[in-house]
């Protein structure tokens, strides 16, 4: 299946069937409390990611969270 991924393609070894968030988001390294994602616009509640399915060509947008602190 070849999605993309901060605006970058990429193909990943899931099948229709199977094709959770995720999964998708696991065999891509990221750790889940660790990001906020976006699928095709929208912003997807990680509660839901066991649910959400993914299609050929979805679009996904990952961003990190990082800690840190104010310097003063």
């Amino acid at each position: 299946m070849k999605i993309k991924v901060n605006g970058e393609e990429k193909k990943i070894e899931l099948d229709q069937e199977n094709a959770l968030l995720s999964s998708a988001l696991n065999l891509m390294g990221y750790k889940p409390n660790t990001i906020v994602v976006e699928l095709n616009n929208l912003i997807v509640n990680s509660i839901k990611w066991e649910k959400v399915k993914l299609k050929d060509g979805d679009n996904l947008e990952i961003v990190s969270i990082v800690g840190g602190g104010a310097k003063i």
